[in-house]
């Protein structure tokens, strides 16, 4: 096997393992507001249950994300400023921005709105960094908009507020601040080391909110409903910990470094897809038709993103002296 195909074969397994990553931190994230709904109805807040959400996640990753520096603690004091703002921005930023979304308008509306993320990440990456969109990406971006507009059903008609937009648009940012960051390797920091810091940062940052009275804090321990089944209220609240924020933040950073901020934000419009059936399965809400055909949209519009990514440029390192020689000794 030659220099290149192997080559070719890691950067597609690369690929392919990115796109699984990202896939299963979409499905996870997805459930989410399916776990959330059954606390909410039985009187928890919105700010209460995103705060216990994150801590839960934050105490599970904080030991391995340091074991994972290895020694290397400068890294913190280098990067500690993109933690802080992966933790402000990213994670506590973009949840109680869509928090306040949702007091003002439709959950759907606020949603279509937050994941129009994908395109200020595309818009980003050209204006920062120049990299401009191929016409398939832009064909893309079409496609799986027009098919998130159809998984979250806002065709049937839905009231704007301009106050909800703003902290939808909010959340928005928040959203496009977590694919950037997450995709950046250059800083050096492991991926879990990454979540484990943005994550304590935004659990700081959502208690004081709390703390403060700026964040409603209420919770209870009913038991919490799905799809008429009962269930101890702490099931939900560590699956929501465990589940929805520690493993959905790890493998969406894992999925980000190896597919790129770009087309990671596109597979993650799976999130839509996912709580719905998510919904489906734990609440019982069946999915209209037109949203299963978003759905297949929305897939859609991602492999024409990828399509419009290209194949990267390879670089061939020179194999060392032995290995070279090798390579040109003829087989037995």
């Amino acid at each position: 096997m030659t220099v290149t195909a192997l080559t070719h074969d890691m950067a597609r397994s690369r690929t392919t393992t990115g796109l699984a990553l990202a896939v299963a931190s979409a499905t996870s994230f997805g459930l989410s507001g399916v776990l959330a709904r059954g606390l909410l109805d039985t009187g928890w807040s919105a700010g209460a249950t995103v705060a216990l959400r994150i801590a839960i996640a934050a105490a599970v990753l904080v030991v391995p994300g340091a074991l994972a520096l290895r020694g290397r603690w400068h890294l913190l004091r280098v990067n500690a400023g993109l933690i802080a703002v992966y933790g402000v921005a990213a994670v506590a930023g973009a949840q109680l921005c869509y928090f306040y979304a949702v007091t003002y308008m439709q959950v759907s509306v606020a949603l279509l709105l937050e994941y129009t993320a994908p395109v200020a990440v595309v818009v980003w990456l050209w204006l920062r960094h120049g990299h401009r969109p191929s016409a398939l990406t832009l064909l893309g971006a079409g496609i799986a908009a027009a098919g998130l507009v159809l998984v979250l059903d806002v065709i049937s008609g839905a009231e704007l507020s301009a106050v909800g937009a703003l902290w939808a648009l909010g959340a928005m940012v928040g959203a496009a601040t977590y694919f950037v960051i997450s995709a950046d390797e250059d800083n050096g920091l492991p991926g879990i080391t990454l979540a484990a810091g943005g994550l304590l940062v935004g659990g700081l940052v959502l208690l004081v909110a709390g703390a403060s009275g700026l964040l409603p804090f209420h919770a209870s321990t009913d038991d919490a409903v799905y799809d008429g089944r009962a269930v101890a209220w702490w099931i939900p609240v560590v699956a929501l910990g465990l589940v929805t924020a520690a493993f959905s933040y790890v493998t969406g950073i894992a999925a980000g470094r190896r597919l790129g901020s770009r087309l990671a934000s596109f597979v993650a419009l799976g999130e839509v897809l996912a709580a719905v059936i998510w919904a489906w399965l734990l609440l019982g809400e069946l999915p209209r038709p037109v949203q299963l055909a978003g759905g297949l949209l929305v897939l859609a519009g991602v492999v024409v993103v990828k399509l419009g990514e290209g194949r990267a440029p390879l670089v061939v390192e020179p194999l060392p002296e032995s290995q070279t020689e090798l390579s040109e000794r003829p087989a037995a």
